[in-house]
């Protein structure tokens, strides 16, 4: 029993992580780099070429990282095999959530869409700390706020680097 909770644990913690580093590092380089006034084209390419790279990077990530943690947890040997599932929920959970902050560049120009790509990307911050709450049995809309604006000053960083840089160059 103590084991199927802790797998379920292991995926939950793939998931959420996943989509919440997705949402915030997509929207964080989207942003800096269209405030700095690249061209749509050129965002919606670094755009599908950063979630496809992270994606596999983060699920390459999270399956070393599990595997490790269950052979500290059984102190022997296991095979690798055991925590690619874990990989594949958060090579999926990146992979999906990153079109979020993306999809408003296929539809408006840069300077109105990453609007909506910030925006986009908060709700949507706000719905996984809830979700998570929710299976978790806590306050719901203190869970959602809480990814929300920790989220959302992870974003302000990405828009803050965009501008520094444009400044500097």
């Amino acid at each position: 029993m103590n084991e199927t909770r802790d797998k379920k644990a292991a995926y939950t913690r793939s998931f959420i992580f996943g989509v919440e580093d997705s949402l915030v590092s997509t929207v964080g380089l989207l942003t800096g780099i269209a405030v700095v006034g690249i061209d749509k084209q050129t965002i919606v390419l670094i755009g599908i070429i950063l979630i496809f790279v992270e994606a596999f990077s983060m699920a390459i990530g999270d399956l070393l990282s599990e595997h490790s943690a269950q052979e500290y947890s059984q102190q022997s040997e296991i095979p690798i095999g055991t925590a690619v599932k874990s990989g594949i929920i958060m090579f999926f959970a990146y992979f999906l959530s990153g079109f979020i902050p993306l999809f408003p560049y296929f539809v408006w120009d840069p300077s109105k869409a990453y609007q909506f790509s910030i925006a986009g990307s908060l709700l949507a911050l706000f719905i996984l700390g809830s979700g998570s709450a929710r299976f978790s049995k806590t306050r719901l809309v203190k869970h959602g706020l809480q990814m929300m604006l920790l989220g959302g000053f992870a974003i302000a960083v990405g828009v803050l680097a965009g501008q520094l840089t444009q400044k500097i160059l």
